[in-house]
C-alpha cells in the first residue's frame, strides 16, 4: 500500500493540530495513524492516487502546519520516498516511475535523547519505518496561535483518538540534496547519522 508521511513545521504539534479541528479530523478516520518520526503523522493508502487526494482533501492544514508531505509507493522503491510535486507527476503520467529516482534530498536520522525525552523503552530500539508500534495519548497544544484562534475554522476539542508510534520516533535533520550517478547516491555528511531517509525529488525542486 502507498504510505503518506506529513512532517510537521518546527514550534507546531502536528498530532494535535490535525485531529483536533473537525475537517480533518474526519479526512483522516478511515486511516490508522501512526508516527514513524518526531512530529509526524503517517497513514495507509491504496494508491498514489488515493495518496495525492488525501494530501488536496488536507490542503488548508498543509499549508499551516506541515513542513513536508512525503509519499512512499513499494512498487517504484520499499524505503525511499517521493515528494509531493513528484507524486502528483506520477499520478498524472508526466513521468515515468524509472524515471523518479535522479534527484533526491538525504535527511539524517537521529534518535532523541531518552534520558531528556523518556521516549524510548528499554531494549526496544526506534525504527524509522515505525513497523514496531505501541499505542499513545495524542500531544497535547502548546500555546494557541492567535492567527489561528482567528481564523474560519476554529480548533475543536483535541481528539482522544489513539496514533500508534515507534518508540522514541527519530528526528529528520539537515537535508542533503544529491543526484544519483550510475546507480549510487552520494554519502550524507552533514552530520555523524547511523541512519538516512531519501526523498525523490522533481528536477524543479533539485535546482530550486
Amino acid at each position: 500500500m502507498t504510505r503518506v508521511c506529513l512532517i510537521g513545521e518546527d514550534g507546531v504539534n502536528l498530532q494535535y493540530e490535525l485531529l483536533s479541528r473537525e475537517t480533518s479530523r474526519e479526512a483522516l478516520a478511515t486511516y490508522d495513524l501512526e508516527r514513524p518520526f518526531e512530529n509526524a503523522l503517517a497513514v495507509r493508502t491504496v494508491s498514489v492516487g488515493a495518496a495525492v487526494s488525501l494530501l488536496n482533501d488536507l490542503q488548508w492544514y498543509l499549508t499551516r502546519f506541515v513542513e513536508e508531505c512525503l509519499v512512499r509507493e513499494p512498487s517504484i522503491d520499499d524505503e525511499e520516498w517521493l515528494s509531493r510535486r513528484l507524486a502528483e507527476q506520477l499520478r498524472n503520467g508526466e513521468v515515468e516511475p524509472e524515471g523518479t529516482g535522479e534527484f533526491c534530498k538525504v535527511y539524517g536520522l537521529e534518535t532523541p535523547d531518552t534520558a531528556e525525552t523518556g521516549d524510548t523503552a528499554p531494549g526496544l530500539d526506534a525504527e524509522s519505518t515505525g513497523d514496531k508500534e505501541s499505542n499513545i495519548e495524542p500531544d497535547r497544544p502548546g500555546s494557541a496561535d492567535p492567527e489561528l484562534e482567528s481564523s474560519d475554522e476554529p480548533p475543536e476539542q483535541p481528539s482522544d483518538r489513539r496514533v500508534a508510534t515507534a518508540f522514541g520516533p527519530q528526528k529528520l535533520v539537515e537535508p542533503l540534496y544529491v543526484r544519483r550517478t550510475d546507480g549510487d547516491l552520494p554519502e550524507y555528511d552533514l552530520r555523524d547519522v547511523e541512519e538516512t531517509l531519501v526523498v525523490r525529488l522533481t528536477e524543479a525542486e533539485f535546482t530550486q
